[in-house]
């Protein structure tokens, strides 16, 4: 048989409408015999017509079928009446040979016969006979039987249509696709227009990520040597990093097939179906191989097994990571998948899957420093229609610890606000703009605040300024404003210093700054007020830091309790006893004291200056380095100006 017989002989793929449309069918079937055919039921009318010519004695026999109908057999006489002529029109015949000439619907037939009976009382001379006959709809029953089964099927067909993952094909071959990996393809003849020249900075990260791809295309240059192909490697670090851009430009740059997921793609409400989707999908790869499978937030899967589950409600789960661990590692794995996985929680994943030989390795995304965040501004400002005289360099050093996402939101607020203002380029200020929005919030100058609250807010954010200005490890000043942004009523905005290690001295002069404001209220007024609630949650955290993590307590000592696995050893228990418990927190407040009642003297000693820079804020609102410089005069310590964070 030739291949073009063989075409035209296919059988047609079965189609769930051919289910829709027996089910039409099957019910005008009954609508048209649980009529009788409509042929032999006589003329429609009512109970009251009925007995307005049963009284006149026009009716020879009433026949009540199944007691839901009632069919009219009128004498030769009243046929005769040209108000029944309409009824003599041809029709079949009955079973009986005559055809009823009325029909009408019974309500109650009890009401029905008594109404008979009372008519017949006041006339004994009727001759109606009242006759009553069962018929049976065989065909009609029938099709009534199978209506629920055909209903059924279909519903089932429908649903499971719709819970299928498969395209294009017939509903009975897309039932069993729920046990289907939902993982993307992409390969030689898919287009991806990521590449390694679109992520910038990660220099560490990227070279990792292009060795791997490289160990695929040319796997002889490392096996040669006797080395293994790695089977995983596992990309952390924090939220907007670049951990999923990585992945895009390996599938743009690998030439080998790449399958990409997401964790919770495994995740289903029916038992046994993510572990189902895991084999599918290594079984797709090692078909494909050499290949590299991709999983986004393996967390949602990768998630440590506990030790005490009362509900069992993570059964599915477990069973999940468990085919995944087996995949990875197990009999029958094939060297020539890589799997690639991304997450900002790693310290919450299963020891089994983090250990070598299932992901070999760990790629650390961190947060980008001022060299990388220029190289990230770069690549999302060639878009935007910037300014010419607009410093890259600059930029980068205005968003310490931003990461790679917040950077292209900077961009992006910068061009509409820009926009908002009808300017035909993106300039500098409207990048400042985009961080202070970014940052502290959007601005609020309508909010209603009274002058003593003005008053209080500009002698809290000066007394930060002026610590700040006169500590030498204290982050240096860029601006400071009174104009409520976001949940503040006032910020100053500082410059940190991008340090790799801190030191106990850095650390409090940092504290004392955050205390400036509480301390200013404190020397002016008198008062103290709840303004610094978010300086008060900074400074006891880095006292807490200083004692319980970085060790960095004389009477507490070279001890630290943090767990740097993630995992808390201890239940629910506190590593150390009371007695260290009262030292801890002993040490804390005696930490927080000292500073501020250092602060308070510093104001004290400084406290015309103090006034003057208050007094000038209520005035212009917003004051910048240079005014602290007209009343402080230069600062004794060498302070930069690139960076920004903020002090409420």
């Amino acid at each position: 048989m030739s291949k073009d017989n063989k075409l035209n002989t296919k059988k047609p793929k079965f189609s769930p409408y051919w289910i829709y449309g027996i089910i039409i069918v099957i019910f005008l079937g009954i609508q048209v015999l649980s009529g009788g055919m409509g042929s032999t039921t006589g003329t429609p009318t009512t109970q009251d017509k009925f007995f307005e010519y049963y009284e006149n004695g026009e009716v020879e026999k009433v026949v009540i079928i199944n007691r839901i109908q009632a069919r009219v057999y009128l004498t030769t006489e009243a046929l005769a009446k040209t108000e029944h002529k309409k009824t003599e029109k041809p029709q079949f015949l009955s079973m009986s040979g005559k055809a009823p000439n009325y029909q009408f619907q019974l309500g109650d037939l009890q009401n029905f016969e008594d109404k008979i009976d009372e008519i017949k009382s006041e006339n004994p001379d009727l001759q109606t006979v009242v006759d009553y006959k069962i018929e049976e709809n065989l065909w009609g029953d029938f099709l009534l039987t199978l209506l629920p089964f055909i209903l059924i099927i279909g519903v089932w067909i429908f649903i499971m249509r719709r819970m299928s993952s498969g395209g294009g094909g017939g509903a009975g071959g897309q039932i069993f696709n729920i046990g289907k990996s939902k993982a993307k393809l992409f390969d030689q003849n898919t287009e991806v227009k990521t590449s390694f020249k679109d992520v910038a900075g990660l220099e560490g990260a990227k070279e990792e990520v292009q060795e791997i791809v490289d160990f695929l295309k040319n796997p002889e240059k490392y096996t040669s040597l006797g080395g293994k192909i790695p089977k995983g490697a596992l990309l952390v670090g924090p939220p907007g990093t670049g951990k999923t851009l990585l992945a895009k430009a390996v599938a743009g740059e690998a030439k080998v097939p790449f399958f990409s997921l997401s964790g919770s793609d495994f995740v289903e409400m029916f038992v046994g179906v993510g572990a189902s989707r895991v084999r599918d999908l290594f079984k797709q790869a090692k078909e494909k191989s050499p290949a590299i499978i991709f999983i986004d937030e393996i967390d949602a899967i990768g998630r440590a097994r506990g030790k005490a589950n009362f509900s069992g409600s993570n059964d599915e789960r477990e069973n999940t990571l468990n085919q995944l661990l087996t995949e990875m590692d197990g009999f029958g794995t094939n060297t020539n998948v890589i799997v690639l996985a991304a997450t900002n929680r790693a310290d919450v994943l299963d020891k089994a899957l983090m250990r070598a030989g299932r992901f070999d390795r760990q790629i650390f995304v961190d947060l980008p420093d001022v060299r990388e965040r220029k190289e990230i501004f770069e690549v999302h400002l060639k878009p935007l229609k910037k300014a010419k005289d607009l410093n890259t360099d600059f930029l980068s050093k205005q968003t310490p610890g931003f990461s790679g996402a917040d950077i292209a939101n900077v961009c992006n607020e910068a061009a509409l606000i820009a926009a908002r203002k009808g300017k035909k380029s993106v300039e500098k200020q409207d990048f400042l703009d985009a961080v202070d929005r970014i940052v502290g919030g959007l601005e609020k100058k309508n909010k209603i605040i009274t002058p003593a609250e003005k008053k209080a807010v500009a002698y809290h954010e000066a007394g930060h300024a002026t610590i700040s200005w006169l500590l030498e490890h204290a982050a240096p000043l860029v601006k400071v404003t009174i104009v409520p942004r976001g949940r503040s009523l006032g910020a100053a905005w500082y410059l940190p210093e991008e340090r790799l290690i801190v030191r106990p001295e850095q650390m409090l002069d940092e504290m004392c700054a955050a205390l400036g404001g509480r301390a200013a209220e404190k020397v002016i007024f008198d008062k103290i007020s709840t303004g610094a609630l978010s300086d008060l949650e900074k400074v006891t955290k880095q006292a807490r830091a200083m004692v319980t993590i970085y060790g960095l307590s004389d009477k507490v000592g070279n001890l630290t309790y943090y767990d740097s696995s993630g995992q808390n050893e201890y239940g629910f228990t506190k590593p150390y006893s009371e007695q260290t418990a009262e030292l801890i927190d002993k040490e804390i407040s005696d930490i927080i004291e000292e500073q501020y009642q250092r602060a308070i003297k510093i104001l004290e000693e400084n406290k015309d200056k103090l006034t003057l820079l208050a007094e000038e804020l209520l005035v212009k609102e917003v004051i910048f380095k240079d005014n602290l410089e007209e009343i402080f005069g230069k600062s004794p310590f060498t302070k930069h100006d690139e960076d920004i964070t903020e002090e409420e």
